[in-house]
């Protein structure tokens, strides 16, 4: 079966493409036909893209400024943004359990499939040409930390700062549930705030599952306070 390439990604080769859009689930052989190879050489590709954009066009940020901006950038969040305002999930190829368990919008496979996507831009046409696609898909992420948040996705620390500032209380985050292959594992976490829950996320780490379920609570801090549901206190009874 043939597959349309989407007109954004500067991609020829059926064979790549296809490669690139093949969860493992629905892969004859997982390591040759699934996109995870490309995937792990299309995240260092865009690193060392958006690593190199920072580095020139901000020369007065130190080492944990650049850090923190590259982290931001790259992480699950803007790349599963950017995969489906160019319609990759439309593209996967997935079995059917994951099908039905809403693998075609989940946030780490379509991350992985946008990387992917720049491995396979790479391996077709060499770098300057993954440069120019990983530039004009995450461009509005990077004049975003270029504006001076540096963490625009950094939910874990907004909502520490928040629950300092008006509860005088902390955050606790536990860790719910842990599935997956050792190099695909998932996370859920929740985050509790006097043994309440008040929110709960995923992620392909700890640490983005932690800030998935921090996002979540901030959502519902906004979202109360809003509708006034909540004033100064929502643990108040």
């Amino acid at each position: 079966m043939e597959l349309t390439i989407p007109r954004l990604i500067p991609l020829r080769s059926q064979e790549l493409f296809r490669i690139a859009m093949t969860h493992r689930s629905a892969a004859a052989n997982p390591v040759e036909d699934s996109y995870e190879r490309l995937e792990f050489f299309g995240d260092s590709v865009l690193g060392l893209v958006i690593a190199q954009y920072l580095y020139e066009h901000h020369p007065d940020w130190d080492q944990g400024k650049l850090s923190k901006a590259k982290s931001s950038v790259v992480q699950e969040n803007p790349l599963a943004e950017t995969a489906l305002r160019l319609g990759l999930e439309e593209h996967l190829i997935l079995s059917a359990s994951e099908e039905a368990t809403g693998g075609r919008t989940r946030p780490a496979i379509l991350a992985d499939v946008f990387e992917a996507c720049i491995g396979a831009i790479y391996l077709e046409s060499g770098l300057e040409v993954a440069r120019w696609f990983v530039l004009e898909q995450l461009h509005g992420y990077l004049n975003y930390v270029s504006e001076g948040d540096v963490n625009p996705y950094d939910f874990k620390s907004k909502l520490q700062e928040f629950a300092q500032a008006v509860w005088k209380r902390t955050p606790i985050y536990r860790i719910v549930e842990e599935t997956g292959y050792a190099h695909e594992r998932r996370f859920v976490v929740q985050v509790l705030f006097d043994h309440e829950v008040m929110g709960e996320g995923s992620g392909r780490s700890k640490k983005e599952a932690e800030q998935s379920a921090a996002k979540a609570a901030l959502d519902l801090i906004e979202s109360a306070r809003r509708s006034k549901e909540i004033s100064q206190d929502p643990f108040s009874h």
